[in-house]
């Protein structure tokens, strides 16, 4: 059965990075990926930006018009139809940061209505670093703002704390916190808890409620690099 992963979330919650790494994984398994690149508004740190890694993973990736030129305003490119027409075993929706983002997602409402049920997760990646939200009732209410826009429910959080390169052992645990009490308002269970293989290792060893912690899993940094990264492999 094909799955459906959408992901939104506030700006810099690392909404781009998950995407291409459960794309990447998933595609190590040998199973047919499409990614959608829905941000409207962000034309920096983008799935667009990965355009040549995400060819060599034979992954589609399906870009806004304009993306990558000099153009301010993008439109989505007809081949979002192709996420509900083809046989796929796994699409990912990357959604932009904002309502505008949300509301470009909420024009698909009645193609994703018509998923198989249990075949559509709807996953808000939380960074409790980021402004707007760094407690509960801010995080819920981004949530809520985000599911008016687009049309669609939250299924599942995902804490994805992070400082990027300056993260440090304080951050999933801090975001831990958050999301646990965020769960506990709104009944949606944490999907996932995500981050840096070292830093997570460490997290899971202080034994916290695996009820909030979700499936761990430890990610790969393919947005945020290092310069000589970037010198020797470009975008």
């Amino acid at each position: 059965m094909k799955e459906v992963f959408i992901l939104i979330g506030n700006y810099g919650s690392g909404k781009t990075e998950l995407a291409l790494n459960f794309a990447f994984r998933a595609a190590e398994q040998g199973k047919r990926v499409e990614l959608i690149d829905l941000d409207m508004v962000n034309t920096y740190f983008r799935l667009t930006d990965r355009g040549n890694l995400i060819k060599t993973k034979e992954i589609r990736l399906v870009s806004p018009n304009f993306a990558r030129t000099n153009v301010e305003t993008l439109s989505l490119p007809a081949e979002v139809a192709s996420a509900f027409a083809l046989e796929w075993d796994l699409v990912i929706f990357d959604v932009g940061g904002d309502s505008t983002g949300a509301t470009a997602l909420g024009r698909y409402y009645e193609d994703f209505a018509e998923l198989p049920e249990g075949s559509l997760h709807v996953l808000n990646v939380v960074n409790t670093r980021r402004p707007m939200a760094g407690t509960p009732e801010r995080l819920v209410s981004l949530m809520r703002d985000m599911e008016r826009h687009s049309r669609q429910k939250v299924t599942g959080l995902i804490n994805n704390t992070n400082l990027a390169r300056l993260a440090g052992p304080d951050d999933l645990r801090d975001g831990y916190e958050v999301v646990k009490e965020a769960s506990i308002l709104t009944g949606v269970p944490v999907a996932y808890t995500t981050g840096r293989p070292d830093l997570l290792e460490a997290f899971l060893a202080e034994g916290h409620d695996p009820k909030y912690i979700g499936t761990p899993m430890a990610i790969d940094t393919f947005m945020h690099r290092d310069w000589e990264t970037f010198a020797r492999e470009g975008l």
